[in-house]
């Protein structure tokens, strides 16, 4: 059974739920402990930093259990701040960017992507949504798999079972409209209409193949 941690109301797994099949809720927003083991786990983005950990515990356990899972080949998928955690799991350093990265930008694929079990026959080039103001670098032994023109670390893979993805492929209507919160100064609805068709489809083919491995 998948475990998926979620740190914002608001932040669910968007269209990454349909893949998930039984799994295991667990709120950190609402206070609910980190458990000590996964089957397999899902870690989802939020508005905290990695570096928050004194002032938020439930990050040093997901950092502990997101280690263990990569120790014991458990399948992981980190998204966003689920990525940064796995990144600081496996030993990369996080810290905050240069400039925050909110929006609709386009994401490339590297020569790795076209082997990987995730990655492996999708266009090498495609727009994604990001919000993030903190980045990552390559912990020793991962590979990088995507990068975009500001932050060129967006995806890594370690060993055959642990991803990594900065960028929020799971977004769907409802993600962006709870994140957003009412306030839209750049128009990201009015984008996404455009966007998140192409989007969905990627994300359809990259969750199903995770979802395979979890199986």
């Amino acid at each position: 059974m998948v475990t998926l941690i979620q740190h914002e109301p608001g932040e669910g797994a968007g269209t990454l739920a349909p893949f998930l099949g039984e799994h295991r809720l667990v709120r950190t927003f609402a206070g609910e402990r980190v458990p000590g083991e996964a089957d397999a786990l899902v870690v989802l983005g939020g508005g905290m930093g990695v570096y928050e950990q004194d002032r938020l515990p439930h990050l040093r356990d997901e950092i502990g259990l997101l280690r263990r899972c990569v120790d014991e080949r458990r399948p992981v998928l980190g998204i966003c701040l689920g990525s940064q955690l796995l990144a600081a799991a496996l030993g990369g350093e996080v810290a905050r960017a240069a400039a925050p990265e909110i929006g609709f930008y386009r994401v490339r694929l590297g020569p790795a992507a076209r082997d990987d079990a995730l990655f492996a026959g999708l266009e090498e080039s495609f727009v994604a949504f990001h919000w993030h103001s903190d980045a990552f670098t390559l912990p020793a032994g991962a590979v990088p798999l995507a990068g975009s023109t500001m932050t060129p670390l967006q995806a890594f893979r370690f060993g055959e079972r642990a991803w990594g993805i900065q960028f929020h492929l799971e977004m769907d209507e409802q993600l962006l409209r709870a994140m957003l919160d009412g306030k839209d100064p750049e128009g990201l609805v009015d984008q996404s209409r455009r966007e998140l068709p192409a989007l969905r489809r990627i994300a359809a083919t990259v969750f199903s193949r995770w979802g395979n491995i979890v199986r």
